[in-house]
């Protein structure tokens, strides 16, 4: 993760505030058809389904039934039939998919294979291909398939940072220094002195120190609104902050 993401960052949210972000909106939902929470966590679903398919890779499926697994389960959970077995209160959003997941595979597999779920129920498909070719490139180390899962959530949640930040200066007319700056994020200043950067963009080296100063506020700003959409509470946030620092530096 590029170094100290919270330095810079804003100030916590509001009660108000919190309590639109996405697992928040399902927590408070509870068991209701709310659109609004089926919506949230369909999107959590998108932006996190690929740690779920490491885990279940790596714990020793074939990639035709880790597919399969995988996508069950995101029907189950989408059903929300998982709510019914697992506590949610003052959860983590990743913390509860992995324990539902675990209970799944546990305790519904068979049962959801014998019904032969219709796949049209399910709210999305996984893309089978991009899946097992991001699986080939994981670390032919040894690390559990818990650690393997919370080194790919922080991976997935820095590239839905990195997405909205990219997309915010593309709307402002800036993606050309967003591309330039971007390496800065994770210290490439050491290897990229300002001063070519300067002479790279037109500006001034104070210029850019400036640029480089506004790009890491935002995105500590980006990573803590990302982090709150995830987890039950404001308080959690800075934990969560420092297990995924530390999950990525394993």
């Amino acid at each position: 993760m590029p170094t100290n993401p919270s330095a810079d960052a804003s100030a916590p949210r509001t009660a108000t505030e919190f309590a639109t972000t996405h697992w928040s909106v399902v927590l408070a939902a509870g068991d209701s058809d709310s659109p609004a929470a089926a919506e949230s966590l369909e999107t959590l679903c998108r932006a996190y389904w690929y740690p779920l398919y490491a885990y279940v890779r790596r714990r020793g499926h074939r990639p035709e039934e880790a597919q399969d697994l995988t996508q069950e389960f995101f029907a189950h959970l989408l059903a929300r039939q998982a709510f019914e077995h697992l506590p949610r209160e003052g959860g983590k959003f990743r913390s509860f998919l992995l324990k539902a997941l675990n209970h799944f595979l546990i305790n519904e597999w068979e049962h959801c294979r014998a019904q032969k779920r219709d796949r049209q129920k399910v709210a999305f498909s996984l893309d089978a291909l991009d899946a097992e070719a991001r699986y080939r490139l994981e670390p032919a180390d040894e690390v559990t398939p818990e650690i393997l899962y919370e080194r790919q959530w922080a991976d997935a949640l820095l590239k839905q940072v990195m997405k909205r930040l990219g997309e915010e200066y593309a709307s402002e007319g800036k993606r050309d220094l967003f591309v330039r700056l971007q390496p800065c994020l994770t210290g490439a200043e050491l290897r990229i002195p300002y001063a070519t950067l300067a002479a790279d963009l037109g500006l001034t080296e104070a210029a850019v120190k400036m640029a480089v100063y506004r790009l890491r506020k935002r995105y500590g700003e980006l990573l803590r609104a990302e982090i709150a959409q995830t987890v039950a509470r404001p308080e959690q946030i800075n934990d969560e902050i420092q297990r995924l620092i530390a999950v990525s530096a394993q």
